[in-house]
């Protein structure tokens, strides 16, 4: 009898042991939910934090990112601000003023804000009039110019040209990149006067 007793505890403390072991429980000290906290600041999130929880062993740390990459990690930094702050510059009344063209683009103001998003990652200085004159443009001559895509459209404007030299990279006339271009705009215009 005792010695049934004894496995019975000896197997309760392993099996509590193996769990805590696995993620189980809580006893690694982690907390229970993941994800940044409320009102996270972004990319600047622990900076300021970093010496006092380290007791000071980061210090020398924290311009070594920036020296070893020869400046690009700053860069990346500035870069990742400026999309974040250009996303957020964007209201929900000046999203919603596109309505009618994002339902002509088979979206929701909402899918084009989160494409938007997405395209900010690769060009930070991009507006959003110009994203969405870029979505106009290639639903109106896609089918026309194959090589005119949405896509196509913002990586020139990543590289820095225009709209008008990148139609015209593209394939088109300048003649041909200028009435593409001012045919969007009027549409863009007139969308947006019926949404206000």
């Amino acid at each position: 009898m005792m010695l049934a007793m004894a496995i019975l505890v000896l197997s309760a403390a392993t099996t509590t042991v193996y769990a805590q072991g696995r993620g189980g429980g809580n006893g690694g000290g982690r907390p229970a939910t993941a994800g940044p906290p409320m009102g996270s600041p972004g990319v600047d999130r622990g900076l300021g934090n970093a010496s006092s929880r380290s007791s000071g062993r980061s210090d020398a740390g924290l311009g070594n990112a920036s020296s070893r990459s020869n400046g690009r990690s700053d860069a990346g930094i500035d870069r990742a601000r400026l999309a974040r702050d250009n996303a957020n510059r964007m209201s929900d009344t000046e999203l919603n003023r596109y309505r009618g063209l994002s339902k002509r683009l088979g979206t929701t103001p909402a899918e084009m804000r989160a494409r938007y998003q997405s395209a900010l990652l690769a060009n930070p200085d991009l507006t959003f009039g110009n994203f969405v004159a870029a979505n106009v443009i290639a639903d109106n001559l896609h089918s026309r110019f194959p090589a005119i895509t949405s896509s196509a459209i913002l990586g020139g404007l990543a590289n820095g040209d225009s709209i008008g030299e990148t139609l015209h990279n593209l394939g088109l006339s300048k003649d041909q990149a200028r009435d593409a271009k001012r045919n969007a705009e009027d549409q863009i215009k007139e969308a947006k006067n019926r949404n206000e």
